[in-house]
């Protein structure tokens, strides 16, 4: 169920934002995700800013396949985190990415700033307030735009994986168990 901040269908300025249709979405995603393979993330990858989200390509562990999965995602900074959405172009369905973390948290984050293993994790209770405030700072339709779905939208954390495989902050253990009991 969407939060209380997610209730918005109107943008702050009160008009309803545009969204483009799911053919454009779709068929953008594809070229953008063919433009970073091409370039082998020289292109179509970027760092975040203080007032504009970045772009990141995240490997997956397929949840029935076990084979590597990639998606472009967008990001921003929260300390040594990374954190995103897991929202599917404002689609009702979740995104298999996000599906594919709550069966295994470990990822692969490709940045500009180069390749780092993370373990992913479901932002809940005031983390989550705090981190979905800091999207809606970079984006001020998020909240119309998370009315569109029937379902309270993921805030996703990245958190650091130590050359041990353990996460770096002894918080993510419990934190990524929330997975699979939070899931979408």
């Amino acid at each position: 169920m969407p939060s209380t901040s997610e209730h918005a269908s109107q943008s702050r300025d009160g008009r309803s934002p545009f969204l483009p249709p799911r053919w454009f979405v779709v068929t953008f995603w594809h070229g953008h995700r063919t433009l970073v393979r091409v370039t082998r993330g020289r292109l179509g990858l970027w760092r975040p800013k203080a007032d504009r989200w970045g772009a990141l390509w995240l490997t997956t562990t397929g949840r029935r396949s076990g084979r590597s999965r990639q998606v472009l995602v967008g990001y921003f900074d929260d300390g040594d985190d990374l954190v995103t959405m897991a929202m599917n172009g404002w689609g009702a369905p979740e995104p298999a990415w996000w599906l594919n973390l709550q069966a295994n948290p470990v990822a692969t984050v490709h940045t500009r700033d180069g390749v780092r293993r993370m373990r992913a994790h479901r932002a809940a209770g005031a983390e989550r307030e705090r981190l979905w405030a800091r999207w809606r700072e970079i984006d001020k339709h998020l909240d119309a735009y998370a009315s569109r779905r029937p379902n309270e939208t993921a805030v996703v954390v990245f958190e650091p994986v130590t050359a041990a495989g353990a996460a770096a902050r002894p918080s993510a253990a419990g934190a990524a168990a929330g997975l699979s009991a939070g899931g979408a």
